[in-house]
């Protein structure tokens, strides 16, 4: 009987011991994980953060990659539309109205000034004046990135 009161009042400090022990070895674990986590997705078969993907934002390549997914919505959206027995759109069209850039009345007034003003320095420099409609969409389309 004995035996069996020492094996039950052994249990509380056998259970301390394995606890405090299980702890310390998971807070080294934790500790010498730090580089496995920072190499983590850079194998040869994994993607790669760090990589970059795709066109320079801003480039013509962007542009195109840009439009032909648009183009890629917009054919999808048409073959719903076909299906439900509505008409379709014209893609062309729609993607040069999704793409176009947005203009509101004050920046393009804003835009017509700057323009006016330039043709007034270049009118005094002995040079000859810009139209000022096609500088105006010219001036859009450098905003726009195009």
């Amino acid at each position: 009987m004995r035996k069996t009161y020492e094996v039950h009042a052994a249990f509380g400090t056998v259970l301390w011991v394995v606890c405090i022990c299980g702890a310390v070895i998971a807070v080294v674990s934790l500790i010498r994980s730090g580089k496995t986590w920072e190499d983590f997705g850079k194998g040869r078969f994994l993607l790669d953060s760090e990589v970059p993907r795709g066109p320079q934002p801003g480039s013509a390549a962007a542009a195109f990659e840009r439009d032909d997914e648009i183009r890629q919505l917009l054919e999808a959206r048409n073959e719903r539309r076909r299906r439900r027995g509505e008409a379709p759109l014209d893609v062309e069209q729609e993607l040069g109205r999704l793409t176009a850039p947005l203009v509101d009345p004050a920046l393009r007034a804003e835009i017509r000034e700057l323009v006016i003003a330039r043709n007034h320095r270049r009118v005094r420099a002995g040079k000859a004046p810009l139209d000022v409609d096609a500088e105006i969409e010219r001036e859009i389309a450098g905003l726009s990135g195009l």
